[in-house]
């Protein structure tokens, strides 16, 4: 049983809300977050990239940062640029990208179903990523950007959402510069928000899509907390973390690309040669590949792409994981030929959104004489049933697409 309860948004005035929304914090550097923040003072990336108020000198990581962020998020509420709603509301979040509409209702998810397994990961977090945020949650004492979970939504909770757009009108209106349109709609009926609670009742697992170093952030505060009111009921805020929940079969997951910095001492001709063990390589010379079904691989090197198509017995006999594509490349090439023991730290790889052309793998590959490998997609199905059995996939395995604004909804945890 699922517990998904409404919440007292915090969130932009009517007028303000395409100024506000921002790109998650993470798919935006610090210059990147700079530049947009020099642009649109209301913007934000002005609480969840905070360090671009500051001296570029001042360290990612340091208090200076956190703090910084709380008193923009305060300002920003000060100004009226955001408004607390008065009662608590589910709300519906529709994003529309190249004609594809998907919609989730947004609330707040619970600490312990984190910790019992019902909502359920399928990546590892990086320790330094995860303290971050942690001090970024304790310090606003607010979950400032929403969690991006599945799940497979009832019937009659799909029915509900969908006739309640009908019915109202959206309170957010825009499309952004991406060209991908952003709609909401606040649930605020009794009757209804009774509904989707119950509805959320019956579900008996929901998975993380995307943000799992925010949610991991989010529960370790809100246990940090549990220690400093020993006398908590469970209901308080801070027991809770703001997510969207999506129905799994909406939601579109893009390639997660790799560019290899070098070949590892590695001729063109030997690397080719080498792939052939556990590759049908095909070259195409002139055109880019772009896979278009599972256990293929585009290739691009020294000025020219190919076709990989992996032999069936390189993974037929492994389980869901090995059957991964990110996963045949990671123990076939990037390890035994390239020397990438750990994709998650090691320098040598970089890794790149499906949203981005293949032109641009091969111009950073050729920047370094390097190799760029474009991926068939990872499904939906096979990040559930990865999740279900407790198993976790290669870092980088998914990229989302469109990305979740930050902004429209704040949750506070007092």
């Amino acid at each position: 049983m699922a517990v998904f309860r409404a919440f007292k948004a915090l969130r932009p005035a009517k007028e303000m809300a395409s100024r506000v929304a921002a790109l998650p914090y993470d798919v935006v550097s610090r210059a990147e977050a700079r530049e947009i923040g020099e642009k649109n003072p209301d913007s934000f990336l002005h609480v969840d990239r905070a360090e671009m108020d500051l001296d570029p000198s001042v360290d990612l990581y340091s208090q200076e940062v956190y703090d910084r962020a709380r008193a923009n998020l305060d300002k920003m509420e000060q100004d009226g640029v955001l408004v607390e709603d008065r009662t608590a509301n589910y709300y519906l979040y529709e994003l529309t990208r190249r004609g594809k509409v998907q919609t989730g209702i947004v609330g707040c998810a619970s600490i312990d179903d984190y910790l019992d397994g019902t909502i359920k990961k399928h990546e590892l977090t990086r320790a330094d990523k995860e303290q971050d945020r942690i001090n970024h949650v304790d310090v606003c004492d607010a979950n400032t950007g929403p969690i991006y979970l599945a799940a497979s939504y009832p019937g009659e909770l799909l029915s509900l959402m969908n006739g309640w757009k009908e019915t109202h009108a959206p309170v957010y209106d825009f499309t952004a510069e991406d060209e991908i349109t952003h709609r909401v709609w606040v649930v605020d009926e009794d009757e209804a928000i009774r509904q989707i609670r119950e509805q959320f009742e019956g579900i008996g697992a929901i998975y993380i899509a995307d943000g799992h170093h925010r949610a991991a952030s989010a529960v370790k505060v809100g246990l940090k907390r549990r220690e400093e009111h020993p006398g908590y009921t469970g209901e308080e805020e801070f027991n809770y973390f703001l997510s969207v929940v999506f129905p799994y079969d909406q939601l579109t997951i893009l390639a997660y690309n790799r560019v290899v910095h070098d070949l590892n001492g590695l001729s063109v001709q030997a690397f080719l040669g080498g792939l052939k063990f556990h590759f049908e390589l095909m070259a195409l010379p002139g055109f880019p590949c772009k896979p278009v079904e599972k256990h293929c691989i585009g290739l691009y090197v020294d000025g020219e792409w190919y076709h990989l198509k992996a032999y069936e017995d390189v993974y037929a006999r492994e389980d869901v994981v090995g059957q991964l594509d990110v996963s045949i490349l990671q123990n076939k090439v990037l390890t035994p030929m390239l020397g990438i023991e750990d994709p998650r730290t090691d320098q040598r790889i970089r890794f790149v959104g499906g949203s981005h052309p293949l032109a641009e793998l091969a111009a950073m590959a050729d920047e370094t004489g390097g190799a760029a490998f474009a991926m068939f997609p990872t499904s939906m199905e096979d990040l559930m049933q990865i999740a279900d059995e407790g198993k976790l996939m290669p870092p980088k395995s998914t990229w989302f697409e469109p990305k979740l604004r930050s902004g429209l909804f704040i949750h506070k945890l007092r």
